[in-house]
């Protein structure tokens, strides 16, 4: 896999705009919240290097992945945000409920997305273990908060 190769969470500063006349929302879900922690925390870092205010960062949380979708509509519905960022974490287990799990959720973020007119990020990882999860969240492949970050800051210049 070349992401194996990689810390996928690499990028030049120079190239991304700034978050200071944004506002951004935040959905993260608490299942796998040892993943979803470090997730969360490189993407308010990275906000915040990015130039934008701590006020203008609205986190909230969600039981699990699957209620991810619902948490961005929630938000759009309540404060006029420039995008919104949903995290989880999905690992693979023995039965095929990952796959309908991660159908769900990305299905149901993009088509918030739609609905909305807003930029709804999915910065949700899925993985075949915890390790792989573990390297994704700040280990040696990045950190998917990181990205998830920086595709808001680009979709809300757009």
């Amino acid at each position: 896999m070349a992401s194996e190769l990689k810390n996928l969470s690499s990028y030049n500063k120079d190239d991304i705009p700034s978050g200071e006349k944004f506002s951004f929302g935040i959905v993260i879900s608490e299942w796998n919240d040892e993943i979803t922690t470090n997730l969360l925390n490189g993407a308010v870092n990275t906000l915040l290097e990015h130039g934008t205010d701590e006020k203008d960062i609205l986190i909230e949380h969600v039981p699990g992945a699957y209620e991810l979708p619902f948490g961005a509509k929630s938000l759009f519905n309540r404060k006029r945000l420039d995008a919104i960022i949903c995290l989880g974490c999905i690992i693979q287990g023995e039965t095929r409920h990952f796959d309908f799990i991660a159908d769900a959720v990305a299905n149901g973020i993009m088509k918030v997305s739609l609905d909305c007119d807003i930029p709804v990020i999915f910065g949700v990882l899925t993985t075949n273990n915890i390790e792989q999860a573990r390297e994704r969240s700040g280990g040696r492949l990045g950190n998917k908060g990181v990205e998830a970050a920086i595709t808001a800051l680009k979709m809300a210049d757009l």
